[in-house]
């Protein structure tokens, strides 16, 4: 089978390779065709993005960012290669390729503290591509803090560089978001405009700034001196009403709302517990906001049996285009599915009885999303947990039980890719009987009617050898059960790779797991994933995808 180069990734010839020194699983495979993968640094960047690791693991819980975990950029920067590096992080931002924003954030303040001049350059002239709301700003300037200790980080560069991020917005743009996102991480705007001595052209952008810093009475008088542009005028007009809404009744607060443009943030904290505001907050509310809102909306009434307010939700739930162009994840749907019917939030003393027209609507949402997926067109083998205990406890990151994600991503394969083959663990490994007409329900129902066994991981390559299929992507869903038997699955990875002449990559998913370690991180091809949470589908098809 014809090899096919893999992008950033650097060639030598098989012969000049050292013979005394072991070579990796992926490098194994490729010798046959001439030549061998020597993974670079900047892969292991990539992988950092996307993970937050460069090792081949990603934790669905939170884990600590540090330097420490990002020794290719800095690698790569020490090279002279840092201006390679920021178009990768302004590449997977703007395309929104990572699940989490932290290592991007990371990533940027590293370059822009870094004592290589480009890269420095590189990394400010990004921050309005990259940073895109205020939270992300006042993490990078956080993060930037911390990195330049003992001493500040406000030199000229990082000045000029936080006064582009707000003189660059348009004016009303501008004062939503000082209005909507105040502070963060102990940092708030007027912080930054003390430090950044900020000084802008644009009379509207003037008063902005003139407003957070000093109070909108301080300021109004300037919108009504002669000759102040429309810009100005709009931009007091709607700071005027932020500013009223702290004082306003419901109806005035209604009227702000529709007429104004207000959002959840403007507010005040008194008034969220009306289903009045919440009617009116929903007329244009963004999709992903209506499905994390649902339970607060029942409980204040406005999702009640037969009201405008569960019509309007089922019609934008079951609209396909508005799935697709929310780019909403059928998993996360799932998620937001269960939480609801749970009639409880995870954190919090929330409660609501679920309206079951919602609960459907919502179940034809999940099924609706999938022709929102983008299909890899690989050829898959899943081998699923039967054991009993992935029914107990959720997986973490999500409220939901392992074998519940494992038929639902097993469902996303069978629904969205043309090649696949599904087993369960048992004594050995069985087929399972999963296609793409089945219902969630059914396919949980197929798991389960098959006896139970020890997980082996390296039993998916074994199989695969033993019965001549050709794979590309293995994916193992266990609860945190990874390892049982006398091959390691690198191992074994190894071995089917030599035997197929397919370069397959494996990915383990340990539902439940904090943490462990089968991926040879050497081993492009290889991915761990502890714990399972709404961001790793995406994760598993950018692994896929090669980042």
């Amino acid at each position: 089978m014809a090899e096919q180069q893999a992008p950033d990734v650097e060639m030598a010839p098989a012969s000049e390779t050292p013979q005394s020194q072991p070579l990796s699983a992926t490098q194994v495979q490729n010798q046959a065709g001439g030549f061998v993968w020597k993974v670079d640094d900047l892969e292991r960047f990539r992988r950092f993005l996307v993970l937050g690791s460069e090792g081949g693991t990603y934790y669905a819980t939170q884990q600590n960012l540090g330097q420490e975990n990002a020794q290719a950029l800095l690698r790569l920067i020490s090279e002279g290669r840092g201006p390679d590096a920021v178009k990768v992080i302004v590449e997977y931002s703007t395309e929104g390729r990572t699940a989490k924003q932290d290592p991007i954030i990371l990533s940027l303040a590293i370059c822009a503290r870094s004592k290589h001049l480009e890269t420095k350059r590189a990394a400010y002239a990004a921050i309005t591509q990259v940073l895109r709301i205020p939270t992300h700003l006042f993490t990078f300037v956080e993060t930037c803090e911390k990195l330049s200790q003992p001493t500040s980080g406000w030199g000229r560069a990082h000045r000029k560089a936080i006064q582009k991020w707000y003189t660059d917005k348009r004016p009303r743009g501008l004062a939503v978001a000082v209005t909507k996102y105040k502070q963060r991480n102990g940092w708030s705007h007027r912080d930054l405009f003390r430090l950044c001595h900020v000084k802008p052209e644009d009379p509207a952008i003037q008063f902005v700034i003139k407003y957070v810093i000093k109070g909108f009475e301080a300021v109004k008088q300037d919108a009504t001196t002669a000759g102040v542009g429309q810009d100005v005028t709009a931009v007091c007009t709607f700071l005027e009403v932020v500013e009223k809404a702290k004082t306003m009744d419901e109806v005035e607060l209604v009227n702000a709302i529709r007429v104004n443009g207000l959002v959840r943030e403007h507010i005040p904290t008194n008034h969220l517990n009306s289903s009045k505001i919440w009617e009116a907050l929903l007329e244009k509310m963004p999709m992903t906001a209506m499905i994390r809102n649902l339970g607060k909306m029942t409980n204040v009434g406005v999702l009640a049996p037969l009201s405008d307010g569960q019509t309007k939700v089922c019609e934008k739930l079951r609209n396909v285009q508005s799935l697709k162009d929310a780019r909403v994840h059928p998993f996360s749907i799932l998620l937001a599915l269960k939480q609801y019917q749970a009639g409880q939030g995870d954190k919090g003393k929330l409660t609501w009885t679920p309206n079951q027209a919602i609960v459907t609507a919502l179940d034809e949402a999940f099924y609706l999303a999938f022709k929102a997926v983008t299909p890899t067109n690989k050829r898959y083998l899943l081998a699923i947990d039967v054991s009993g205990s992935m029914s107990w406890g959720n997986c973490i990151g999500t409220s939901i039980t392992p074998r519940v994600a494992s038929a639902a991503m097993a469902m996303l394969t069978a629904r969205t890719e043309p090649q696949y083959h599904f087993v369960g663990f048992s004594h050995h490994l069985v087929p399972l009987n999963i296609n793409s007409t089945q219902r969630l329900d059914t396919v949980i129902r197929t798991i389960e009617q098959v006896p139970m066994g020890g997980t082996d991981c390296a039993q998916p390559m074994m199989y695969a050898m033993e019965k001549n299929i050709s794979v590309d992507v293995f994916i193992v869903y266990t609860d945190c059960e990874t390892w049982a038997g006398g091959v390691h699955p690198s191992e074994a990875l190894k071995r089917y790779r030599a035997h197929s002449g397919i370069d397959a990559k494996l990915i383990v998913c340990a539902m439940t797991s904090n943490g462990f370690t089968l991926a040879d991180p050497e081993d492009r091809g290889m991915l761990d994933m502890a714990g399972f949470d709404s961001a790793a589908p995406d994760i598993i098809k950018q692994f896929v995808d090669g980042f």
